[in-house]
């Protein structure tokens, strides 16, 4: 597996964090992924990749990352990209030969969750049940720059208040903005 990391020639803002700042701080929210599969030939549990991007995804669009797995001249690749600068890091592996389209499918589900756990140095735990009984994580909160964003994307239909409330924790004073 190969990973770096890449600077784009972008003016970054001079206020902003740089790309491995903001992963400090998504690294610090993001906790364990839950085992949540089992591999029937081999008897192992599993995070499968929607337990690991639903884990990883919100924080880091949180912390203006984008997370994109595309496959690239046979490598599937996990790109993290700060959307303010253009900077990424990325970690890929390269696809065996395979012609049968199942078994390619597997290996490239395979090989995205691989290179997101290790891209991110995940950790997992088993589910249990006792960290499903849990109370649930608590919703993040917005400040006030991303909530403009968020109302500026209701006020454009590109978001609802909605998902807003399913997604945040708001303030009573944002709640009155709605």
């Amino acid at each position: 597996m190969t990973t770096r990391a890449k600077k784009e020639e972008v003016v970054p803002q001079a206020a902003s964090l740089n790309i491995y700042q903001k992963l400090h701080l998504a690294k610090q929210s993001m906790g364990k992924v839950i085992k949540n599969a089992t591999n029937p030939h081999l008897k192992r549990n599993y995070a499968d990749i929607n337990s690991i991007i639903d884990t990883v995804e919100p924080i880091l669009l949180d912390c203006g990352l984008l997370l994109m797995q595309p496959i690239i001249d046979d490598n599937v690749y996990t790109i993290i990209i700060d959307i303010e600068t253009g900077d990424k890091i990325e970690s890929y592996l390269t696809l065996p030969a395979i012609t049968d389209v199942q078994r390619l499918g597997g290996a490239c589900t395979y090989f995205r969750r691989y290179t997101l756990v290790n891209l991110l140095s995940l950790q997992a735990i088993d589910d249990d049940g006792h960290e499903a009984s849990r109370a649930p994580k608590a919703k993040p909160t917005l400040d006030a720059e991303k909530f403009a964003k968020a109302l500026k994307a209701i006020q454009e239909g590109r978001y609802s208040v909605d998902e807003l409330k399913a997604t945040y924790n708001l303030s009573k004073e944002q709640e009155g903005q709605l």
